[in-house]
């Protein structure tokens, strides 16, 4: 149990591990979201409670200016000294209480720019020219807030109209105003309550954040449960424990992956099985030829009285099986050289008409032989590039065979055409045709429809294996159609333009 969660805690460390990259996208995608909450929440309160604390200071602050107009603080036009002398108290100690209640300053400037209270007590009587108080006298009400030295910054009018004037109401003449009151309040009170709220928010935080860090460890272990159930199955194949289809239920990408595997498994098997069959049927080829000879051999050893003719024809029939084994050995060693995926190929520009009628020509004499008529049809020139030694291996190959495998009388039938991409290779004849259930497995090696006429004619079962490994080599394709007993069509299309792999 503690080496299976230190192997599940190693593999989160790792960046590399799908089952880290998991961890960290949920824990990002869990944590994120948090601290711009929190970091929202706390802007949006901020913001908010500066609104309503300017809002609530202005409101009272045009009662107190209400208050100036009706009393003539300005201007002393009481009889009265004593009377205006309370009045004048009066304001002054409503000044006072906001100023202590918000923990700020408030100062009254007349129009002549003089400040003719302060709550300080330090600007009385001195001017002040500044841009929020001229803007003020002008109609607008001004507000600032200064985050960083912890103050908020207003200005209000003091208005001579008889009517109040309302928070907003920036309409009024500027011959109406008589003063302003430029005000600066602490926001020490919002701040205290921030920090609060911050403390609160980061433990809330912290129980998030381990709460996500446990949720996100166990999606990511059972995320990735599939995926290691498929390894160890296929380490059990590679073990050699089993070679069945594995089956791992899970999610559809893991279905996907162990179909893929599957199909896999069995290309393995078929490859397998290839060449295992591959190897009896070169032992068993290879094994004929000398079995004979021997066989002759030993007849020869064995004959006290043996004639000069007998000599003769056993050692001819000895040559013509050594002449075969040479051929199988020259077939095999042509198509392991195919089989090299580095093969170089020596690729050129050629007349394929040219090299169709120079191949078709050495194979004349021995379509005379067997009564063959063979016929060449070009559509048009046909230039392109390919490597020669092969193109010929290609043609010579389907053209033999057509004439081998032919009836007595019969015909083979030569085309050669192209479009704008590809040149044509059609090989067809009225020969003894191809079963339908061996169409599939004849380019195999050794493979072969009829064994016994195949050994009659000389054929190893290696030539349409070349023949295809030649035209793959160039990036064609070749197709057969074929009827058993009237004949068969090979076609073979190759690019006029070599295409490296």
């Amino acid at each position: 149990m503690g080496k299976a969660l230190f192997h599940e805690l190693k593999q989160l460390i790792s960046l590399r591990s799908l089952k880290a990259r998991i961890f960290f996208y949920i824990l990002l995608a869990g944590v994120i979201p948090c601290l711009l909450m929190r970091f929202g929440i706390l802007d949006n309160y901020e913001e908010r409670s500066v609104e309503r604390r300017i809002a609530a200071v202005q409101n009272q602050l045009l009662v107190i200016g209400n208050h100036l107009i009706s009393h003539n603080y300005f201007n002393n036009t009481q009889t009265d000294e004593k009377a205006y002398a309370a009045s004048r108290d009066v304001i002054d100690a409503e000044l006072e209480t906001i100023s202590n209640l918000y923990e700020g300053r408030v100062l009254i400037v007349d129009s002549g720019l003089r400040v003719v209270k302060d709550t300080y007590g330090i600007s009385e009587g001195k001017t002040i020219i500044s841009e929020e108080v001229i803007r003020c006298f002008r109609g607008e009400n001004t507000s600032y807030y200064d985050r960083e030295h912890g103050y908020i910054e207003m200005t209000v009018p003091i208005m001579a109209a008889a009517a109040s004037s309302e928070e907003g109401d920036q309409e009024a003449s500027a011959n109406n105003i008589v003063g302003v009151m430029l005000t600066s309040i602490s926001n020490e009170a919002i701040v205290s309550t921030m920090e609060v709220l911050n403390r609160r928010a980061v433990i809330l935080e912290n129980l998030i954040f381990v709460f996500i860090v446990a949720i996100a460890i166990a999606v990511a272990i059972l995320l990735t449960r599939p995926l290691n159930r498929i390894t160890n199955a296929i380490n059990e194949v590679q073990a050699g424990y089993t070679d069945e289809n594995i089956s791992v239920p899970g999610y559809a990408e893991t279905a996907h992956i162990v179909e893929a595997f599957n199909q896999l498994l069995k290309r393995m098997k078929v490859l397998d099985d290839s060449r295992q069959e591959f190897v009896a049927n070169v032992s068993h080829e290879l094994k004929t030829p000398m079995t004979s000879i021997k066989v002759l051999a030993d007849a020869l050893l064995t004959e006290e009285n043996a004639t000069a003719e007998l000599y003769r024809e056993f050692m001819g029939d000895i040559v013509s099986e050594i002449d075969r084994e040479n051929k199988i050995i020259n077939d095999l060693l042509t198509l392991v050289k195919m089989d090299k995926k580095v093969q170089d190929m020596n690729v050129a520009s050629l007349n394929i008409n040219d090299l169709t009628e120079l191949i078709l020509k050495r194979l004349r004499p021995i379509a005379r032989k067997k009564d063959v008529e063979l016929v060449f049809e070009s559509m048009r020139p046909v230039v392109a590039e390919v490597d020669e030694v092969k193109m010929t291996l290609i043609m010579t190959n389907l053209v033999e065979n057509a004439i081998k495998y032919n009836k007595e009388h019969g015909w083979v039938k030569v085309e050669l055409d192209a479009d704008h991409q590809f040149f044509t290779f059609k090989v067809s004849d009225s020969g003894l045709g191809i079963p339908e259930d061996a169409l599939a497995h004849i380019y195999e090696r050794f493979y072969r429809t009829d064994k016994s006429h195949s050994r009659e004619i000389g054929g190893t079962g290696l030539g349409l294996a070349i023949t295809k490994s030649a035209i793959l080599k160039h990036r064609g394709s070749i197709t057969v159609t074929s009827v058993e007993g009237e004949g068969s069509c090979f076609t073979v299309k190759i690019p006029l333009t070599y295409i490296p792999q």
